[in-house]
């Protein structure tokens, strides 16, 4: 079943989510709300899907950057974003440490913003510490675009958006980016944005 997903201005997007406790987590009707917001955000077609993002203000995402997302996308790109494949799983009740400040400056998007991108700055490196589907404790070390899809969907289970973290003025529809930016240097982002330092993505 794929799920509506609310998009900006729903109020289940602003509120802090609640933990999930490991009865609820187990139980029959988280255990297919989760299949549903898989299902959901491969339709979309996303990399990570935040359970306020379809209406429930609970502390659960699922993520999944797939093999086919990374194809066309250059070598040099993929290097520069620290991008990689990353399977299928589920969080639950994240708590996120900051590992490696950065900031990572990159454009970044959102299911419930349909449409529409930014740079956002984001740690290079975080930890988290959550639980999976079966409530069983996990610890996630990622960097570079794992770490960012983590900190985007736990930043949705605190009320929080990307454009709450954005570089205003790189705010910008899809259709523009594609056209005029997705193959701009940092230097000619700056220039043509009217950016401050941007800096390397790693620094």
């Amino acid at each position: 079943m794929i799920l509506d997903i609310r998009q900006v201005g729903e109020p289940v997007l602003r509120q802090r989510a609640r933990p999930l406790t490991m009865e609820e987590i187990r139980s029959p009707a988280i255990q297919s709300l989760i299949e549903q917001m898989r299902d959901t955000m491969r339709q979309a077609p996303g990399v990570g899907l935040a359970a306020p993002q379809i209406g429930q203000g609970v502390q659960l995402a699922v993520i999944e950057d797939r093999e086919e997302y990374l194809e066309g996308i250059t070598a040099a790109i993929l290097q520069e974003r620290e991008r990689i494949a990353v399977p299928f799983h589920v969080i639950v009740n994240p708590r996120l440490t900051i590992t490696e400040e950065g900031p990572a400056v990159f454009f970044e998007g959102c299911l419930s913003l349909d449409r529409f991108a930014a740079l956002v700055p984001r740690a290079t490196a975080v930890r988290v510490d959550c639980l999976n589907e079966c409530g069983e404790p996990q610890v996630i070390q990622a960097r570079g675009w794992y770490a960012r899809i983590l900190q985007h969907e736990i930043d949705h289970l605190y009320g929080t958006l990307y454009i709450d973290r954005m570089l205003s003025r790189s705010f910008m529809t899809i259709d523009n980016l594609t056209q005029h930016w997705a193959d701009k240097t940092r230097h000619h982002l700056q220039a043509g944005l009217d950016l401050p330092e941007l800096g390397s993505p790693r620094a």
